[in-house]
């Protein structure tokens, strides 16, 4: 068995990594916005309103963030996520620059992607998704 062929074996379980570890970094975007922790939102550490657009934003990535966390709904959330992180594009990061290392939006480009993968591609193996035949 080649190398190629035994990292080919091990693509559904690195989609489950790529998953979780996309979820737990995007928990705190959220926690940020909605409970100031880790630390609050620039410039003064504060809260959004919770039926702001921010708010709403907030507790989409946190219990978003939760749910692909734990593979539970996978595909329907990481479609929204993905969704969101487009319009977050387009509406802070794209008016102050074209280019995206210039207006800071690369983390957003790269959840809307990876989001937008999981929602193709499914939860993978190691999920609460898998474990109820959706995965």
């Amino acid at each position: 068995m080649s190398i190629v062929s035994t990292w080919r074996s091990w693509a559904p379980q690195f989609r489950s990594i790529l998953r979780i570890v996309s979820g737990l970094l995007f928990i705190p975007l959220g926690s940020m916005k909605l409970f100031a922790w880790p630390m609050g939102m620039p410039p003064n550490n504060s809260t959004a309103h919770l039926l702001s657009q921010i708010g709403i934003g907030g507790i989409l990535e946190f219990v978003g963030g939760i749910l692909l966390v734990l593979g539970l709904c996978t595909r329907p959330v990481s479609f929204v996520l993905s969704g969101e992180m487009a319009v977050a594009y387009f509406q802070f990061h794209a008016p102050t620059g074209f280019w995206p290392m210039m207006n800071q939006g690369q983390p957003a480009i790269l959840f809307c992607f990876i989001f937008l993968y999981l929602s193709a591609a499914g939860a993978g193996p190691w999920s609460v998704d898998a474990l109820r035949g959706k995965g």
